[in-house]
């Protein structure tokens, strides 16, 4: 069993000893700093799969850091930890952080994000920022399943002050169709590449999806729920049983319910919803 390592970075020993408690396994590795320079110092020392990059003393910050183990540790994958703030959030997207975490942070998706990042074969540009006004994101995304989780992820962190049934309600659709756009639109192939916009205005927030594939008629999905007729509401069941695909076929369905405009051009390789605030 190999062991992975994780270094946490924060100024408040109740951060360390919380992060010792549930990432802690028998293959792993956890040394704690309190400041930057210290961070560094050990990074030079040695490599570390993992970097919660926090708050440190003597004015250290997250942000600041992942520039400087880019230039140590290129391949480092680092989670930056802070307040909850859509500039930083963009920000950590910007310096090609693995991932960000406001405060305080939730043991449950501490432990998800971090299995993640160890998981992870993440290249430095699976995530482009195109426009990056905290009104209107622009993302340019590598077709890899792993992309879209973390980009769900930053959505997430993006939309903390949203309510949680809206946020819900949101990052389902977003997830479902993304995931769709890169399996089906990009057949997860990592050459080729996905763009979302998440544009936000006081009223609603609108996502549009662009992949690269040939697209689809929703009149021709008959493995799907969406297709099927009024009479039978259970035929794609039947129908995926008879082409031996694996159970579902709810996505579509599923997301129509969950915002409150779903649009999709004509070839079918873009889809736009809204979902009001």
């Amino acid at each position: 069993m190999s062991s992975r390592s994780l270094l946490v970075v924060d100024s408040d020993p109740a951060v360390h000893e919380l992060l010792q408690l549930i990432l802690k396994r028998e293959d792993r590795s956890i040394q704690a700093v309190f400041d930057g320079r210290e961070a560094l110092r050990q990074l030079r020392r040695e490599q570390f799969d993992v970097v919660l990059a926090g708050q440190g003393t003597n004015g250290s910050d997250g942000l600041r850091l992942v520039r400087r183990i880019r230039a140590i540790r290129p391949d480092t994958r680092v989670i930056v930890t802070g307040d909850p703030n859509p500039a930083r959030v963009l920000d950590a997207i910007r310096e090609r952080a693995f991932s960000y975490l406001h405060k305080p942070l939730l043991s449950h998706v501490v432990t998800d994000l971090v299995q993640q990042a160890l998981d992870a074969h993440s290249g430095k540009d699976d995530i482009r920022i195109i426009s990056a006004r905290p009104e209107w994101i622009t993302l340019d995304l590598r077709c890899k399943l792993e992309t879209a989780e973390r980009t769900t992820h930053f959505l997430k962190e993006m939309m903390a002050d949203l309510p949680l049934h809206a946020t819900e309600d949101i990052l389902a659709a977003f997830r479902e169709l993304l995931m769709n756009a890169i399996e089906h639109g990009g057949k997860s192939n990592p050459k080729k590449r996905t763009r979302v916009s998440l544009l936000r205005t006081a009223r609603a927030l609108i996502v549009h999806i662009h992949d690269p594939g040939q697209g689809f008629s929703l009149d021709l999905l008959p493995h799907a729920a969406i297709s099927n007729p009024d009479d039978s509401p259970i035929r794609h069941v039947e129908v995926r049983e008879e082409e031996g695909r694996r159970p579902g076929g709810f996505g579509i369905l599923m997301t129509r319910n969950l915002v409150d405009e779903l649009l999709y051009n004509e070839r079918g390789n873009a889809v736009l919803f809204l979902k009001y605030l």
